[in-house]
């Protein structure tokens, strides 16, 4: 290797050998304790085979936790998506004070997921929330909000009850909320990228401006959207704080999901195995999102 190759490897060293001790060597070490018996504070690195994930398929809270996670993460991501392309859309007409919206639209992407969550239960409190303001516009049934525990369109599946939390519809209307900022970014600069000429060849055609943006628009940025629709996937399948601090696990489980499991497994009932176990799956989930959108950038490239 010439040094002109050499001096730049040296530098870029110390960084490989952070991620191969810090990410895969500590994956690695997740993955071997969640095939063991460490269920206590004492280490006990048997060999214990499959165990702890049949034990969390069978389990459950883990079923209501994959459950919750299936319909928070679709919502999540048709919200964001549809919510960031309209806003996108809005602010594209050539609005007056448009710094203005955009700030205000984006705003909310400053806070973190902490402080979103104590705001929006707030808000949603049964008590104390809209509900008053629902109550004063003469609204008898008014919503229990994230401590609602129906489950719609149900049907038994396993242990649990498969449907529709209802719960979980606050939790994705706060996460919605502070993610939206960033794909009406996206989609606001794939829209800007678009030549002129192709929006005036649609309109000479005779396109509406609405056929211009749902048949010409929309069709270009859909690199924009599949790009969307990972990055929230991928939040949606770790996330923790916001749930945390906004709901908690809920009544029957209604909101939780498998970081916050994991979370009160490993650092509050000290069974190691089980959380690691939980762990693994976790990053099996996000791979099968990740991985396949990786390699398709790859081959574009």
């Amino acid at each position: 290797m010439s040094s002109e190759k050499v001096l730049p490897f040296l530098f870029i060293l110390p960084s490989i050998i952070a991620i191969a001790i810090f990410v895969y060597g500590f994956i690695s070490w997740t993955g071997y304790v969640s095939l063991t018996n460490w269920t206590t504070l004492v280490k006990d690195l048997s060999f214990a085979g499959l165990k702890n994930y049949a034990f969390l398929f069978n389990d459950y809270r883990f079923q209501s936790d994959m459950r919750n996670t299936l319909f928070f993460t679709l919502f999540f991501i048709v919200g964001v998506s549809g919510l960031g392309f309209f806003l996108a859309v809005f602010i594209d007409q050539n609005i007056r004070q448009e710094s203005l919206f955009r700030n205000i639209f984006m705003f909310p992407m400053a806070l973190s997921f902490v402080v979103t969550g104590v705001v929006w239960q707030w808000l949603f409190n049964p008590s104390t929330g809209v509900n008053l303001l629902l109550e004063r516009l003469g609204i008898e049934s008014l919503p229990r909000w994230y401590t609602d525990t129906t489950i719609a369109f149900s049907f038994p599946l396993g242990s649990i009850e498969f449907g529709l939390p209802i719960a979980m519809i606050a939790v994705v209307i706060a996460a919605v909320w502070q993610m939206t900022g960033f794909s009406l970014a996206m989609y606001l600069a794939g829209i800007r990228a678009i030549p002129d000429e192709v929006r005036e060849a649609a309109r000479v055609d005779g396109a509406t401006e609405m056929q211009v943006y749902r048949r010409v628009i929309f069709p270009m940025l859909m690199p924009i959207t599949v790009s969307v629709a990972i990055i929230m996937a991928h939040i949606s399948l770790k996330i923790f704080d916001l749930v945390y601090a906004m709901t908690g696990s809920g009544s029957n489980f209604v909101t939780d999901v498998p970081a916050m499991y994991m979370f009160e497994t490993t650092f509050r009932g000290n069974n190691f195995a089980h959380g690691a176990a939980i762990a693994v799956i976790m990053l099996l989930f996000v791979a099968i999102f990740i991985v396949p959108y990786l390699i398709g950038n790859r081959r574009g490239d």
